[in-house]
């Protein structure tokens, strides 16, 4: 084992400087340092999806990135999908965050993280992906709940809320 140093990644628009060993799975960095439960550990070994987060825009299993691996880059979770609060106001769900809430898509909970962070990456790359597509994208994330129709419908009811907010986005 390497012995720790500073590193330095973005998370959910926050900066840290972490004196850690490089090799630590991102994973452990996210949940156990920075106390963030959105990503989980599922199998260890980036096969099942619950840990994905976000890298650069990407969508990246967390729990097979050594932390060196993302030394200086921007990391979200699901916990930074949302608009930040301000002003006295709630933060404003991400519209996958809301497509999953309005279609009860969540039955144990454990894969949805892996499930929202995916469409959330499809999206930032295909705004208006097929049902196909989305169905490719998501065919390496595992839910052992069987929710997967209420899975797809959140899926394709993010699409239009995601096109909705870039619409209300542009009008501004």
């Amino acid at each position: 084992m390497s012995a720790s140093r500073p590193l330095s990644i973005e998370v959910n628009r926050i900066r840290h400087t972490l004196d850690v060993v490089p090799d630590v799975p991102l994973l452990n960095v996210l949940r156990n340092d920075l106390c963030l439960n959105g990503p989980k550990f599922g199998c260890g070994l980036g096969e099942c999806g619950a840990c994905t987060v976000l890298v650069d825009g990407v969508a990246a299993r967390s729990c097979v990135i050594p932390l060196a691996g993302v030394d200086g880059r921007c990391i979200t979770t699901l916990e930074g999908l949302a608009a930040p609060a301000g002003g006295g106001r709630a933060p404003q769900l991400d519209p996958v965050q809301q497509a999953f809430i309005d279609e009860q898509a969540a039955q144990c909970g454990y894969c949805i993280n892996g499930m929202i962070m995916t469409i959330k990456a499809l999206l930032l790359r295909k705004p208006e992906p097929t049902e196909q597509e989305i169905r490719s994208e998501l065919e390496f994330n595992l839910c052992r709940c069987g929710t997967h129709v209420e899975i797809m419908r959140a899926a394709l009811r993010a699409v239009q809320l995601n096109k909705a907010a870039v619409a209300s986005e542009a009008s501004r």
